[in-house]
């Protein structure tokens, strides 16, 4: 695996500096039962990493002082955490607003068969991996029948009442470009996704998230391999859009690792690049309760183009119309 943050250590990119808190995203560990080209997380099937019952706890009790009304929940896979129903449970119970981070392979895993009734019985926002809606495409980034398991878990979903009108059960689909590209417009890919998943399965979902794929560990170690690395920068660098530095997740996310460390986004998480807090090396969340981030500097690198580059890319998708 090539290390990236070396190639984008040295950084133009304009300092910028925290609003207020309003996402608590929790890694809960870097398992996942897919390995994935893009993956920013090199997540795997032999990856050991996984967040405590005493780090959840603590991720609790943030949440109840802190009054951050969302929690989004990724992985890896984290419904492979044996701990991911408690946080679940516990966080609706504090009434957060909680979203799982889904591949949609995992509904059909050994131990996971009552999964999709369970988030839906927890009014959980599920937003699920869909890089394609092309079979092709889908099974060459994220590895043969991965496509056809989610279309069949997308459909157990829709029963369940997910992306039914009237329902409340929010489901959004995201999408990756296949290489070393900028994504699509999302609108309009969205009306795509819309009528080919609605006319070949009968799919309905609430919305598209387009992402862009960012230059760190898995993805980012391919670029190197291939040469690449270095014109895939280059092209998110000319496409810096200042406009998109007002609405970028870090600004009103804050990510927790495994370990309950915590870091302004989740690819400075996978970069080891932790929040700056009194100058300490690392801060842990527990640290945190009670305290108010507004105005935290925001440690940036060269990565941070990918988020602000042509219509944007966070985790809720593109950041201009």
């Amino acid at each position: 695996m090539h290390a990236t943050l070396p190639l984008m250590r040295i950084t133009d990119f304009p300092p910028i500096r925290r609003a207020k808190l309003d996402t608590l995203q929790v890694n809960l560990g870097y398992k996942c039962n897919q390995s994935c080209v893009h993956c920013h997380v090199n997540a795997g099937p032999t990856r050991t990493e996984m967040m405590s019952l005493e780090t959840i706890n603590d991720v609790l009790a943030f949440l109840q002082a802190s009054h951050v009304g969302k929690i989004d929940i990724t992985g890896g896979a984290p419904e492979l955490n044996p701990h991911f129903r408690h946080l679940v449970r516990a966080a609706r119970n504090l009434g957060a607003h909680v979203i799982d981070r889904c591949n949609l392979t995992i509904l059909e895993q050994p131990g996971q068969e009552n999964l999709a009734q369970f988030l839906a019985d927890q009014r959980v926002e599920v937003v699920a991996s869909l890089p394609c809606y092309l079979e092709e495409n889908v099974d060459r980034q994220r590895g043969r029948g991965v496509f056809e398991v989610s279309i069949r878990a997308l459909q157990l979903l829709n029963r369940m009442g997910y992306g039914q009108p009237g329902s409340g059960l929010e489901l959004s689909l995201v999408y990756n470009p296949q290489g070393p590209v900028l994504p699509p417009a999302q609108g309009q890919l969205e009306a795509d996704y819309r009528t080919h998943l609605g006319k070949r399965y009968g799919l309905v979902f609430n919305e598209l998230y387009v992402l862009t794929n960012m230059p760190i560990q898995r993805f980012g170690s391919m670029l190197i391999s291939k040469g690449q690395f270095a014109h895939y920068m280059d092209l998110l660098k000319n496409a810096y859009q200042p406009a998109n530095l007002e609405a970028v997740m870090c600004r009103s996310l804050v990510s927790v690792d495994w370990r309950g460390f915590v870091y302004d986004c989740d690819f400075n998480q996978m970069l080891g690049l932790p929040l700056a807090y009194k100058g300490r090396a690392k801060t842990h969340l527990r640290e945190l309760i009670g305290r108010d981030l507004t105005d935290n500097p925001i440690v940036v690198a060269d990565h941070c183009y990918g988020c602000t580059a042509g219509q944007g890319s966070s985790c809720g998708g593109a950041l201009a119309a």
